[in-house]
């Protein structure tokens, strides 16, 4: 049989493997079966394990070989040559590692059903620990490619069973293999730890009954080393948005070591920025409360507000920004907000910094951050906060407000308003969150300035922008109309009219009205 497709025409074969994998997209069912009419997987596999020397053709082999196993077709056949993949998993060609660790994942997504055939061969085979080596010892791409694999081996209950044995062992324990690989393999290691707790939230109780989120916190604790600090701290970043991730997360001691960092000022800035929007991250959450105490909040933000109080003459725009928007994610719960509000300074800092013209990259940063706060992003009914942090929030805007030439509140939300449209756009945010309150409401709708920009169809010109205009009419209108003290009032009632003729155009531009169009090359000069 080896014999019988060792002949075969390698510069046919090779037009013709180009020719297949040159269109970018997958291939379909049809065209699978039509290639290997003329060229059956043998004679492909038997021609890219006895290439020779011909130029290009082992490329063009796994290109063509990668689109015919992403298919349900190609991926059938798979289970007819596991010997082909094993040896592809142990072969020097970094090319051929990563192909069959593509080929895994294929056969894992296709071929999975509640036979559990893929599973069955993986196991049978030993699939699982040449997986591991492709993960320590292959290139980028190939680490990549088997941690894909070994994530969607994950996504069955016999592959957890796989990759988390009730007797482990020790060739294949995560644990011993982060102990002795080297460090560029342990932090792959690490990443492969994140890609499977982000699988579901029953893997993510295996990772966490383990201790395998123990081997993060020892990466965190190790400062010394810059740069594995960071690679830790970006897959901590990754595990914060992880639906699941702040549960567990939080039961370590991960957040301390955050704080920890935050705090230290001989650490690296880039260092101090992640943990400060690692921490946000984590602490965003509606229902925080129901894995940290306050306290824990509440040191977090201290610890944030007392490094920005060390920046505030620096030129560190770039960690600033990311203190500042960290309290904002920290602020887009309600009990967050209620905590950061009830840190005057921290509070003092974030109000400042959004109504302060002259420095623009922190000025957006806060101007996001305090729409949280005030509950730009939280549903209608949860905008607002207990009695005294709405009264302290109140007295902050308005001593803000008054140690400006704008004076007042409505003064400084105008001057937000005529800055660039990503200005614009935190403002929208701001004002959503602010109209829920009667005192700031009374303040947008007495200024016709404000409502002639809110309600022109185009004042924005980008997609984002024009849905963040009408979304913040939108909101300022529900206010408007919820309150029959607002309605009655004769000089509220143009202003809602406006409000309701807004609203009634929609988001984008109004029809019957086009712009001429702008050109956006301009032609060369000629000589």
């Amino acid at each position: 049989m080896e014999e019988e497709y060792s002949f075969v025409d390698t510069s046919k074969l090779l037009q013709a493997a180009s020719d297949f994998s040159f269109d970018p997209g997958t291939r379909s069912e049809a065209a699978v079966k039509e290639f290997l009419a003329s060229f059956p997987l043998p004679v492909i596999i038997n021609a890219l394990q006895t290439k020779g020397d011909v130029p290009g053709l082992e490329d063009a082999l796994i290109d063509c070989l990668e689109k015919i196993f992403k298919t349900k077709y190609g991926a059938s056949l798979i289970p007819h040559f596991m010997p082909f993949i094993l040896v592809g998993l142990q072969a020097y060609s970094q090319r051929v590692r990563n192909l069959s660790c593509k080929t895994i994942s294929s056969l894992l997504k296709n071929l999975e059903d509640t036979s559990g055939l893929a599973t069955s061969l993986i196991k049978e085979n030993g699939v699982y620990p040449l997986l591991l080596d492709c993960l320590v010892d292959g290139d980028e791409q190939t680490a990549v490619a088997a941690t894909d694999a070994i994530r969607d081996l994950s996504c069955s209950q016999q592959g957890i069973e796989i990759i988390f044995p009730a007797t482990p062992n020790e060739a294949t324990d995560i644990t011993n293999l982060a102990a002795r690989c080297s460090s560029l393999g342990r932090v792959r290691v690490l990443a492969l730890i994140v890609k499977l707790f982000s699988t579901s939230n029953a893997v993510a109780s295996l990772v966490y009954n383990s201790n395998l989120l123990g081997l993060l916190e020892a990466e965190v604790r190790n400062v010394n080393d810059t740069l594995a600090t960071l690679s830790v701290l970006e897959l901590l970043y990754e595990l914060a948005e992880v639906q699941h991730g702040m549960e567990y997360v939080l039961r370590t001691n991960i957040l301390q070591l955050l704080i920890s960092i935050i705090r230290n000022s001989t650490a690296e800035s880039m260092l101090r920025s992640r943990a400060m929007m690692i921490s946000g991250r984590l602490l965003s959450k509606e229902n925080v409360l129901m894995f940290i105490d306050e306290s824990s909040i509440k040191a977090v933000i201290s610890a944030i507000d007392e490094r920005l109080s060390v920046l505030d003459n620096s030129e560190d725009a770039d960690e600033c920004e990311c203190g500042l928007e960290a309290m904002g994610q920290i602020g887009s719960s309600t009990q967050g907000a209620v905590l950061l509000i009830s840190n005057t300074s921290a509070a003092r800092r974030v109000v400042n910094a959004a109504f302060d013209l002259h420095g623009r990259g922190k000025q957006l940063a806060a101007l996001h951050s305090l729409g949280n706060i005030v509950g730009g992003t939280r549903p209608e009914n949860n905008k607002l906060l207990n009695a005294d942090s709405e009264e302290s929030l109140k007295r902050l805007i308005y001593e803000t407000a008054s140690n400006t030439p704008k004076l007042i509140p409505s003064g400084l939300v105008l001057s937000i308003l005529k800055l660039e449209s990503e200005f614009r756009i935190a403002g929208y945010r701001l004002i959503s969150g602010l109209g829920a309150r009667p005192w700031f409401l009374v303040e947008i709708c007495s200024r016709q300035e404000i409502i002639k920009i809110l309600t022109d169809s185009f004042t924005e010109t980008t997609k984002i922008g024009m849905e963040a205009r009408y979304n913040c009419v939108e909101a300022i209108y529900k206010a408007l109309s919820s309150s029959s003290k607002f309605l009655n009032d004769p000089a509220l009632s143009g202003t809602a009219e406006k409000l309701v003729e807004a609203i009634r155009k929609g988001p984008y531009l109004a029809k019957g009205r086009q712009r001429e169009a702008q050109p956006e090359v301009a032609t060369a000069d000629r000589f």
